[in-house]
Protein backbone atom coordinates (compact mmCIF):
# COMPACT_ATOMS: atom_id res chain seq x y z
CA UNK A 1 0.00 0.00 0.00
CA UNK A 2 1.43 3.49 -0.74
CA UNK A 3 0.31 4.54 3.35
CA UNK A 4 3.40 2.34 3.71
CA UNK A 5 6.06 3.10 0.94
CA UNK A 6 8.85 4.81 2.72
CA UNK A 7 9.96 5.97 -0.02
CA UNK A 8 6.59 8.59 -0.51
CA UNK A 9 7.14 9.28 2.68
CA UNK A 10 10.64 10.31 2.30
CA UNK A 11 10.04 12.81 -0.05
CA UNK A 12 7.06 14.26 1.49
CA UNK A 13 8.79 14.96 4.82
CA UNK A 14 12.07 16.45 1.96
CA UNK A 15 9.35 18.41 0.67
CA UNK A 16 8.38 19.90 3.94
CA UNK A 17 11.75 20.56 5.00
CA UNK A 18 12.29 22.38 1.76
CA UNK A 19 9.23 24.74 2.37
CA UNK A 20 8.60 25.74 5.64
CA UNK A 21 6.91 28.54 5.24
CA UNK A 22 4.19 26.68 3.28
CA UNK A 23 4.25 24.19 5.42
CA UNK A 24 3.42 26.16 8.33
CA UNK A 25 0.89 28.43 5.81
CA UNK A 26 -1.04 25.32 4.97
CA UNK A 27 -1.12 23.75 8.36
CA UNK A 28 -1.76 26.75 10.34
CA UNK A 29 -5.83 27.45 9.18
CA UNK A 30 -6.86 23.17 10.01
CA UNK A 31 -4.66 23.65 13.65
CA UNK A 32 -6.37 26.85 14.41
CA UNK A 33 -9.95 25.56 13.25
CA UNK A 34 -9.98 22.93 15.32
CA UNK A 35 -8.52 24.47 18.59
CA UNK A 36 -11.16 26.98 18.37
CA UNK A 37 -13.69 23.97 17.77
CA UNK A 38 -12.40 22.28 20.98
CA UNK A 39 -12.08 24.74 23.08
CA UNK A 40 -15.51 26.58 21.91
CA UNK A 41 -17.73 22.81 22.69
CA UNK A 42 -15.69 22.22 25.83
CA UNK A 43 -16.47 25.86 26.61
CA UNK A 44 -20.17 25.15 26.03
CA UNK A 45 -20.22 21.63 27.76
CA UNK A 46 -18.50 23.31 30.74
CA UNK A 47 -21.63 25.85 30.73
CA UNK A 48 -24.08 23.05 30.50
CA UNK A 49 -22.65 21.42 33.52
CA UNK A 50 -22.47 24.35 35.18
CA UNK A 51 -26.17 24.86 34.71
CA UNK A 52 -26.99 21.12 35.56
CA UNK A 53 -25.16 21.52 38.96
CA UNK A 54 -27.12 24.68 39.83
CA UNK A 55 -30.13 23.12 39.44
CA UNK A 56 -29.81 19.89 40.10
CA UNK A 57 -30.96 19.73 43.68
CA UNK A 58 -34.40 21.58 42.96
CA UNK A 59 -37.55 20.19 40.96
CA UNK A 60 -37.11 21.93 37.25
CA UNK A 61 -40.71 22.02 36.88
CA UNK A 62 -41.23 24.25 40.14
CA UNK A 63 -43.17 27.15 40.40
CA UNK A 64 -43.07 29.76 43.68
CA UNK A 65 -46.33 32.05 44.74
CA UNK A 66 -46.87 34.11 47.43
CA UNK A 67 -49.42 37.19 48.01
CA UNK A 68 -50.18 40.51 47.54
CA UNK A 69 -52.47 43.24 47.36
CA UNK A 70 -54.69 43.40 44.80
CA UNK A 71 -55.12 46.53 42.53
CA UNK A 72 -58.82 46.45 41.49
CA UNK A 73 -62.14 46.06 43.87
CA UNK A 74 -63.84 42.84 43.63
CA UNK A 75 -67.05 41.02 45.30
CA UNK A 76 -67.65 43.91 47.51
CA UNK A 77 -63.90 44.43 48.19
CA UNK A 78 -62.17 47.16 47.46
CA UNK A 79 -58.70 47.51 46.19
CA UNK A 80 -54.95 47.19 47.87
CA UNK A 81 -56.57 44.26 49.80
CA UNK A 82 -53.99 42.35 51.41
CA UNK A 83 -54.26 38.98 50.36
CA UNK A 84 -53.23 36.41 52.86
CA UNK A 85 -52.75 32.53 52.10
CA UNK A 86 -53.76 29.86 53.99
CA UNK A 87 -52.45 25.83 54.91
CA UNK A 88 -56.40 25.62 53.08
CA UNK A 89 -55.20 26.69 49.59
CA UNK A 90 -52.79 23.92 49.32
CA UNK A 91 -55.57 21.25 50.36
CA UNK A 92 -57.81 23.22 46.99
CA UNK A 93 -54.56 22.85 44.72
CA UNK A 94 -53.56 19.66 45.57
CA UNK A 95 -57.74 18.80 44.77
CA UNK A 96 -58.03 20.77 41.84
CA UNK A 97 -54.50 20.36 39.92
CA UNK A 98 -53.88 17.09 39.14
CA UNK A 99 -50.22 18.04 37.51
CA UNK A 100 -49.15 18.71 40.57
CA UNK A 101 -46.57 16.25 42.31
CA UNK A 102 -45.78 18.05 45.81
CA UNK A 103 -46.79 21.72 47.22
CA UNK A 104 -45.01 22.83 50.42
CA UNK A 105 -46.35 25.74 52.31
CA UNK A 106 -43.14 27.71 53.43
CA UNK A 107 -43.20 30.37 56.78
CA UNK A 108 -40.40 32.17 57.99
CA UNK A 109 -38.23 34.36 60.31
CA UNK A 110 -35.12 36.45 58.99
CA UNK A 111 -36.29 36.43 55.30
CA UNK A 112 -38.69 39.57 53.69
CA UNK A 113 -37.63 42.41 55.89
CA UNK A 114 -38.46 40.03 59.05
CA UNK A 115 -35.91 39.84 61.87
CA UNK A 116 -33.83 36.76 62.33
CA UNK A 117 -34.72 34.38 65.09
CA UNK A 118 -32.17 34.41 68.29
CA UNK A 119 -30.48 30.66 68.51
CA UNK A 120 -28.24 29.71 71.40
CA UNK A 121 -26.46 26.70 72.82
CA UNK A 122 -24.29 27.50 75.85
CA UNK A 123 -22.79 30.51 75.99
CA UNK A 124 -22.72 30.84 72.18
CA UNK A 125 -25.42 33.02 70.93
CA UNK A 126 -26.22 33.48 67.20
CA UNK A 127 -29.14 34.94 64.80
CA UNK A 128 -30.35 32.96 62.44
CA UNK A 129 -33.27 32.48 59.81
CA UNK A 130 -36.00 30.04 60.81
CA UNK A 131 -38.13 27.92 58.30
CA UNK A 132 -41.19 26.15 59.28
CA UNK A 133 -41.29 23.10 56.55
CA UNK A 134 -43.62 20.40 55.85
CA UNK A 135 -41.52 17.20 54.42
CA UNK A 136 -42.82 17.61 51.13
CA UNK A 137 -40.39 20.60 50.64
CA UNK A 138 -37.25 18.12 50.77
CA UNK A 139 -39.41 16.38 47.56
CA UNK A 140 -38.97 19.52 45.65
CA UNK A 141 -35.68 21.38 46.89
CA UNK A 142 -33.62 18.01 47.10
CA UNK A 143 -30.98 19.12 50.46
CA UNK A 144 -28.54 17.34 51.05
CA UNK A 145 -28.96 15.71 54.72
CA UNK A 146 -25.83 13.83 55.66
CA UNK A 147 -25.40 10.91 57.11
CA UNK A 148 -26.94 9.97 60.80
CA UNK A 149 -29.57 12.87 60.59
CA UNK A 150 -32.98 13.13 58.78
CA UNK A 151 -35.21 16.20 57.62
CA UNK A 152 -38.81 16.48 59.01
CA UNK A 153 -41.16 13.72 58.99
CA UNK A 154 -45.03 13.46 59.30
CA UNK A 155 -44.93 12.64 63.13
CA UNK A 156 -43.00 15.95 63.54
CA UNK A 157 -46.24 17.87 62.15
CA UNK A 158 -48.96 15.60 63.69
CA UNK A 159 -47.48 16.10 67.03
CA UNK A 160 -45.58 19.64 66.46
CA UNK A 161 -42.26 18.48 67.51
CA UNK A 162 -39.42 20.47 69.13
CA UNK A 163 -36.79 19.19 66.50
CA UNK A 164 -34.76 21.19 64.01
CA UNK A 165 -32.33 20.72 61.33
CA UNK A 166 -28.98 23.40 61.25
CA UNK A 167 -27.01 24.27 58.58
CA UNK A 168 -23.30 23.15 58.17
CA UNK A 169 -22.04 26.26 59.12
CA UNK A 170 -24.71 26.65 62.18
CA UNK A 171 -22.86 23.17 62.94
CA UNK A 172 -19.86 24.99 63.22
CA UNK A 173 -21.13 28.22 64.56
CA UNK A 174 -22.18 26.70 67.71
CA UNK A 175 -20.52 23.20 68.07
CA UNK A 176 -16.77 22.20 69.12
CA UNK A 177 -14.73 20.80 66.07
CA UNK A 178 -15.75 16.74 66.19
CA UNK A 179 -18.45 16.99 68.08
CA UNK A 180 -21.52 15.29 66.60
CA UNK A 181 -24.53 17.54 66.95
CA UNK A 182 -27.31 14.84 66.21
CA UNK A 183 -29.34 14.17 69.29
CA UNK A 184 -28.06 17.23 71.34
CA UNK A 185 -30.30 20.47 72.11
CA UNK A 186 -30.06 24.05 70.71
CA UNK A 187 -32.27 27.00 72.09
CA UNK A 188 -34.58 28.85 69.68
CA UNK A 189 -36.56 31.83 71.41
CA UNK A 190 -35.48 30.35 75.02
CA UNK A 191 -37.00 26.69 73.64
CA UNK A 192 -34.85 24.09 73.60
CA UNK A 193 -34.96 22.52 70.17
CA UNK A 194 -33.43 18.48 69.72
CA UNK A 195 -31.47 18.30 66.71
CA UNK A 196 -32.30 15.95 64.09
CA UNK A 197 -30.12 16.65 61.01
CA UNK A 198 -27.92 18.44 59.44
CA UNK A 199 -27.76 19.99 55.66
CA UNK A 200 -26.22 21.33 53.21
CA UNK A 201 -26.06 24.24 50.51
CA UNK A 202 -29.29 22.96 47.62
CA UNK A 203 -28.05 24.63 44.94
CA UNK A 204 -29.54 27.37 42.37
CA UNK A 205 -32.91 27.67 41.99
CA UNK A 206 -33.63 27.65 45.67
CA UNK A 207 -34.83 31.15 47.32
CA UNK A 208 -33.26 32.08 50.25
CA UNK A 209 -30.64 29.07 50.20
CA UNK A 210 -28.09 29.14 52.87
CA UNK A 211 -26.11 26.67 55.30
CA UNK A 212 -26.68 28.37 58.08
CA UNK A 213 -30.66 27.88 57.67
CA UNK A 214 -32.84 26.31 60.50
CA UNK A 215 -35.72 23.96 59.68
CA UNK A 216 -38.15 23.66 62.07
CA UNK A 217 -41.85 21.72 61.67
CA UNK A 218 -44.42 23.93 60.29
CA UNK A 219 -46.67 23.24 63.63
CA UNK A 220 -43.99 24.09 65.38
CA UNK A 221 -43.24 27.58 63.92
CA UNK A 222 -47.02 27.88 64.05
CA UNK A 223 -47.50 27.50 67.79
CA UNK A 224 -43.38 29.28 68.33
CA UNK A 225 -44.99 32.49 66.06
CA UNK A 226 -48.41 32.45 66.49
CA UNK A 227 -48.63 32.21 62.70
CA UNK A 228 -52.17 30.13 62.79
CA UNK A 229 -52.76 29.30 59.54
CA UNK A 230 -50.98 31.76 57.70
CA UNK A 231 -48.39 30.91 54.64
CA UNK A 232 -45.67 33.30 53.93
CA UNK A 233 -45.14 31.30 50.18
CA UNK A 234 -46.24 28.01 48.59
CA UNK A 235 -42.63 26.32 46.52
CA UNK A 236 -44.96 23.64 44.20
CA UNK A 237 -43.46 20.68 41.83
CA UNK A 238 -45.38 19.87 38.68
CA UNK A 239 -45.00 16.75 36.78
CA UNK A 240 -42.11 16.33 34.22
CA UNK A 241 -43.94 16.35 31.34
CA UNK A 242 -46.47 18.88 32.81
CA UNK A 243 -46.54 22.86 30.96
CA UNK A 244 -45.44 24.56 33.99
CA UNK A 245 -47.08 28.36 32.87
CA UNK A 246 -50.00 26.49 32.23
CA UNK A 247 -49.68 25.46 35.76
CA UNK A 248 -48.84 28.48 36.97
CA UNK A 249 -51.92 30.05 35.35
CA UNK A 250 -54.27 27.03 36.87
CA UNK A 251 -52.66 27.97 40.66
CA UNK A 252 -53.38 31.68 40.24
CA UNK A 253 -56.78 31.02 38.61
CA UNK A 254 -57.69 28.64 41.96
CA UNK A 255 -55.78 31.26 44.38
CA UNK A 256 -58.48 34.40 43.09
CA UNK A 257 -61.35 32.70 42.98
CA UNK A 258 -60.51 31.26 46.58
CA UNK A 259 -59.78 34.64 47.45
CA UNK A 260 -62.19 36.48 45.44
CA UNK A 261 -59.53 38.46 43.39
CA UNK A 262 -60.71 40.05 40.49
CA UNK A 263 -59.78 37.62 37.19
CA UNK A 264 -57.91 40.43 35.79
CA UNK A 265 -55.72 41.47 38.60
CA UNK A 266 -52.37 40.41 37.68
CA UNK A 267 -51.09 42.36 41.07
CA UNK A 268 -52.56 40.36 43.58
CA UNK A 269 -50.72 36.77 43.49
CA UNK A 270 -46.64 36.92 43.01
CA UNK A 271 -45.00 34.30 41.00
CA UNK A 272 -41.73 32.90 40.06
CA UNK A 273 -41.19 30.00 37.69
CA UNK A 274 -38.03 28.67 37.89
CA UNK A 275 -39.31 25.46 35.19
CA UNK A 276 -39.43 29.07 32.63
CA UNK A 277 -36.27 30.15 33.37
CA UNK A 278 -34.87 26.14 33.01
CA UNK A 279 -36.05 26.29 29.64
CA UNK A 280 -34.72 29.37 28.75
CA UNK A 281 -31.27 28.25 30.03
CA UNK A 282 -31.78 24.90 27.90
CA UNK A 283 -32.57 26.73 24.71
CA UNK A 284 -29.72 28.89 25.12
CA UNK A 285 -27.71 26.24 26.20
CA UNK A 286 -29.35 24.28 23.01
CA UNK A 287 -28.44 27.27 20.78
CA UNK A 288 -24.57 27.52 22.19
CA UNK A 289 -24.21 23.97 21.21
CA UNK A 290 -25.64 24.50 17.74
CA UNK A 291 -23.25 27.66 17.07
CA UNK A 292 -20.00 26.05 18.25
CA UNK A 293 -21.33 23.10 15.18
CA UNK A 294 -21.60 25.38 13.02
CA UNK A 295 -18.62 27.57 13.69
CA UNK A 296 -16.46 23.88 14.19
CA UNK A 297 -17.20 22.76 10.77
CA UNK A 298 -17.08 26.44 9.21
CA UNK A 299 -13.81 26.59 10.35
CA UNK A 300 -12.66 22.88 9.88
CA UNK A 301 -13.85 22.89 6.13
CA UNK A 302 -11.85 26.50 5.56
CA UNK A 303 -8.75 24.91 6.88
CA UNK A 304 -9.07 21.88 4.93
CA UNK A 305 -9.92 23.65 1.57
CA UNK A 306 -6.79 26.37 2.79
CA UNK A 307 -4.49 22.79 2.33
CA UNK A 308 -6.04 21.97 -0.75
CA UNK A 309 -5.48 25.54 -2.13
CA UNK A 310 -1.83 25.94 -1.13
CA UNK A 311 -1.06 22.31 -2.51
CA UNK A 312 -2.91 23.26 -5.93
CA UNK A 313 -0.17 26.24 -5.49
CA UNK A 314 2.31 24.20 -4.72
CA UNK A 315 1.65 21.67 -7.74
CA UNK A 316 3.09 24.62 -9.93
CA UNK A 317 5.87 25.45 -7.92
CA UNK A 318 6.76 21.77 -8.29
CA UNK A 319 6.21 21.35 -11.79
CA UNK A 320 9.70 20.62 -12.80
CA UNK A 321 10.05 17.91 -9.76
CA UNK A 322 6.95 16.08 -10.71
CA UNK A 323 8.52 16.24 -14.60
CA UNK A 324 11.84 14.77 -13.47
CA UNK A 325 10.09 12.43 -11.70
CA UNK A 326 7.96 11.23 -14.56
CA UNK A 327 10.86 11.01 -16.68
CA UNK A 328 12.35 8.77 -14.22
CA UNK A 329 10.01 6.48 -14.49
CA UNK A 330 7.65 7.33 -11.80
CA UNK A 331 4.24 6.13 -12.54
CA UNK A 332 0.85 9.00 -12.59
CA UNK A 333 -0.11 6.97 -10.01
CA UNK A 334 2.94 7.66 -7.62
CA UNK A 335 2.51 11.11 -8.13
CA UNK A 336 -1.34 10.90 -7.20
CA UNK A 337 -0.28 9.04 -4.13
CA UNK A 338 2.05 11.31 -2.95
CA UNK A 339 -0.33 14.06 -2.92
CA UNK A 340 -2.85 12.80 -1.27
CA UNK A 341 -0.86 11.13 1.38
CA UNK A 342 0.79 14.94 1.94
CA UNK A 343 -2.58 16.26 1.44
CA UNK A 344 -3.70 13.71 4.91
CA UNK A 345 -0.93 13.72 6.70
CA UNK A 346 -0.75 17.51 6.40
CA UNK A 347 -4.38 17.69 7.54
CA UNK A 348 -4.23 15.24 10.21
CA UNK A 349 -1.09 16.32 12.07
CA UNK A 350 -2.43 19.55 12.08
CA UNK A 351 -5.17 19.10 13.56
CA UNK A 352 -3.91 16.50 16.17
CA UNK A 353 -2.19 19.96 17.21
CA UNK A 354 -4.93 21.58 17.35
CA UNK A 355 -6.79 18.97 19.64
CA UNK A 356 -4.03 18.63 21.96
CA UNK A 357 -3.88 22.62 22.57
CA UNK A 358 -7.71 22.76 22.70
CA UNK A 359 -7.25 19.72 25.34
CA UNK A 360 -5.00 21.56 26.98
CA UNK A 361 -6.70 24.96 27.08
CA UNK A 362 -9.63 23.61 28.46
CA UNK A 363 -7.50 22.23 31.07
CA UNK A 364 -6.29 25.34 31.80
CA UNK A 365 -10.07 26.63 32.04
CA UNK A 366 -11.15 23.57 34.29
CA UNK A 367 -8.63 24.65 37.25
CA UNK A 368 -9.25 28.28 36.86
CA UNK A 369 -12.59 28.12 37.28
CA UNK A 370 -13.10 25.21 39.36
CA UNK A 371 -12.96 26.33 42.69
CA UNK A 372 -14.95 29.35 41.88
CA UNK A 373 -18.29 29.86 43.65
CA UNK A 374 -21.91 31.01 42.55
CA UNK A 375 -20.41 30.37 38.75
CA UNK A 376 -22.89 28.19 36.31
CA UNK A 377 -18.96 26.50 35.27
CA UNK A 378 -18.26 23.22 35.76
CA UNK A 379 -15.50 20.42 34.12
CA UNK A 380 -15.34 21.77 30.88
CA UNK A 381 -14.61 19.00 28.32
CA UNK A 382 -14.87 16.83 25.21
CA UNK A 383 -15.33 13.26 25.22
CA UNK A 384 -12.86 10.89 23.67
CA UNK A 385 -15.26 9.84 21.39
CA UNK A 386 -15.50 13.52 19.77
CA UNK A 387 -11.56 13.51 19.62
CA UNK A 388 -11.34 10.93 17.80
CA UNK A 389 -14.49 11.39 15.34
CA UNK A 390 -12.77 14.57 14.60
CA UNK A 391 -9.35 13.51 13.61
CA UNK A 392 -11.31 10.32 11.56
CA UNK A 393 -12.92 13.49 10.10
CA UNK A 394 -10.11 15.53 9.35
CA UNK A 395 -8.32 12.58 7.62
CA UNK A 396 -11.20 11.80 5.38
CA UNK A 397 -11.68 15.40 4.39
CA UNK A 398 -7.34 15.72 3.98
CA UNK A 399 -7.79 12.86 1.63
CA UNK A 400 -10.32 14.15 -0.42
CA UNK A 401 -9.34 17.68 -0.55
CA UNK A 402 -5.74 15.82 -1.95
CA UNK A 403 -7.32 14.75 -4.91
CA UNK A 404 -7.53 18.19 -6.53
CA UNK A 405 -4.00 19.13 -6.46
CA UNK A 406 -3.24 15.62 -7.16
CA UNK A 407 -5.63 14.88 -10.38
CA UNK A 408 -3.58 17.94 -11.51
CA UNK A 409 -0.09 16.57 -11.20
CA UNK A 410 -0.73 13.61 -13.21
CA UNK A 411 -2.06 16.15 -16.09
CA UNK A 412 1.07 17.10 -16.18
CA UNK A 413 2.76 15.68 -19.26
CA UNK A 414 6.98 14.72 -18.43
CA UNK A 415 8.50 16.73 -21.64
CA UNK A 416 6.00 19.53 -20.76
CA UNK A 417 7.05 19.85 -17.00
CA UNK A 418 10.50 19.00 -17.79
CA UNK A 419 9.95 22.72 -19.69
CA UNK A 420 8.48 24.75 -17.97
CA UNK A 421 10.61 27.00 -15.60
Amino acid sequence: MALFDKSIWTEIFISIRKNKTRTFLTSIGVTTGIFVYVVLSGTVNGLNNGFGREFQNISHNTVFIWAKTTSMPYSGFKSNRQIQLKISDAVALRQKIHELIAIAPRNAKGVFGTAPASVSRGSKFENYSIFGDFPDFIKIANKKIYSGGRFINPLDIKYARKVCIIGERTQTELFKDNENPIGSFIKINNLNFRVVGIHGLSGGGVPFDSDRNIFIPFTTYRKLYNTGENVSWFTIAAKGDANILKVEEMIKKELSRIHKIHPSDKRAIGSFNLGVVFNKILGFSTGLTTISIIVGIATILSGVIGIGSILLISIDERTKEIGIRRALGAKPSDIRNHIIIESFFLTFTSGFIGVLAGLFTLKILNALTENMENVPFSNPNVSIEYVIGTLFLLAALGTLIGLIPAYKAIQKKPIEALKEE
